[in-house]
């Protein structure tokens, strides 16, 4: 065993754990304050309810056998899944490092449905989410299925993490309908801070730990992510500049987040000048896909899951097929004069689209006709946190101390 790149992958391994709890504060602060305890636990939850799922069926389903689109039960309850062996790192690591992508993708998803959404429809959806949508794309992609073999890449997850979750999380919202309360200021702008940051460090994890290995495909991978989020950081705060006189700091860690999503599924494949061309682009193209989602077309999509997630996991997808660099990974893309690469991008990013959605749907409409999806209007109005938990985030209300 190569004991460093064990280690490297052990450290990556706890760096994507800490992007859940990361992403419950970006989305926490972003909440309502009555809300704010619901839209955390939707993302705690999937700690605890992800991690099982994966020992139990949702490992096996996603790597292995030797299917188009799903595993088989081989490795059920993580049998013959060794601890000492494997391709690289034993593949005991390998499985520890991919349960905590299951962690943070469902996570992601539940921004969309915040605010008004039973927290036992979302777990139920999750719960069965994970299995037929989240296990299918990690094999299509990573495990060696229809993805793969089609000739599209994602080296960190922008079919398998961002765009499933973010249509899936569109799909909900359009399904439950508007809140009651849809126009609101965030309540705590530095759980933003802290959330951003965290992501930000988790994601190192997350893109130079794909590489699955400590060599220069991880160093590669980790600079690239990190000047990507510079770079739309700065892009998304020169926009708001142009469009309302002043940049904000929730725009610049918005910034920052969709620079993360956009380079995900490139950051092994295209060059640092490339990266630097990402940030600068993904911003504009966000920041009007999420006025155009809510203002247009009327969805409410309540903490930009879709208009983050799902839009920069599709421009990233593209932009990979574009930019990919033979120097980097290996992969030819438009601008080196090839378009196989392009081509198959596209067609996975449909792909995962129909996929996502339509599974996505499906489930919701069976979980509807068991239970109830939202809560009462007078729930809703008056707060999630106490309808749903009987918790209150804060003893203070207005200056005045409840104790």
């Amino acid at each position: 065993m190569n004991t460093g790149n064990i280690a490297f992958i052990i450290i990556c391994t706890g760096l994507v754990f800490i992007m859940t709890p990361a992403l419950a504060f970006f989305y926490g602060g972003l909440s309502r304050q009555k809300n704010i305890l619901n839209t955390m636990m939707m993302s705690i939850c999937t700690l605890g309810l992800a991690s099982v799922i994966w020992i139990l069926i949702g490992y096996s389903l996603s790597f292995s056998g030797t299917g188009l689109f799903i595993g088989n039960l081989d490795k059920l309850f993580f049998q013959h899944v060794s601890m000492t062996k494997g391709d690289g790192i034993p593949e005991g690591l390998f499985a520890a490092f991919q349960m905590m992508f299951a962690l943070i993708t469902s996570a992601i998803l539940t921004g969309s449905v915040a605010g008004r959404m039973r927290f036992s429809a979302i777990f139920l959806f999750l719960a069965v989410w994970l299995v037929v949508v989240y296990a299918p794309m990690a094999h299509m992609v990573w495990g060696g299925g229809f993805l793969d073999q089609i000739g599209s890449v994602d080296f960190a997850g922008g079919n398998v993490v961002h765009i499933s979750s973010g249509i899936s999380g569109l799909v909900l919202a359009i399904v439950l309908g508007k809140r009651k309360e849809v126009e609101h200021i965030p309540h705590n702008i530095p759980f933003i801070v802290l959330g951003t940051g965290l992501l930000w460090l988790g994601w190192f994890g997350f893109n130079a730990g794909s590489a699955l290995a400590a060599d220069g495909l991880a160093i590669h991978a980790l600079l690239t992510t990190n000047t990507a989020a510079a770079a739309a950081m700065l892009s998304w705060m020169g926009l708001e500049k142009l469009v309302n006189g002043k940049p904000s700091i929730v725009g610049a860690c918005t910034g920052a987040v969709v620079g993360l999503v956009a380079i995900t599924p490139g950051a092994g494949f295209i060059s640092m000048q490339s990266a630097l061309l990402t940030g600068v682009l993904v911003s504009p193209v966000c920041y009007y896909g999420i006025r155009f989602v809510k203002e247009k077309l009327g969805f409410d999509d309540a903490l930009d899951a879709f208009g983050c997630h799902g839009i920069g996991g599709i421009f990233g997808g593209i932009i990979t097929g574009i930019f990919a660099d033979p120097s980097v990974g290996g992969r030819s893309g438009l601008i080196f004069g090839q378009t196989d690469l392009f081509v198959a991008q596209l067609l996975s990013i449909v792909i995962t689209i129909a996929f996502a959605g339509t599974m996505s749907f499906i489930i919701i409409s069976i979980i509807k006709k068991l239970i109830p999806l939202r809560v009462s209007e007078l729930d809703e109005l008056q707060g999630m946190d106490q309808c749903e938990h009987n918790e209150q985030a804060y003893n203070t209300v207005l200056g005045l101390d409840l104790d």
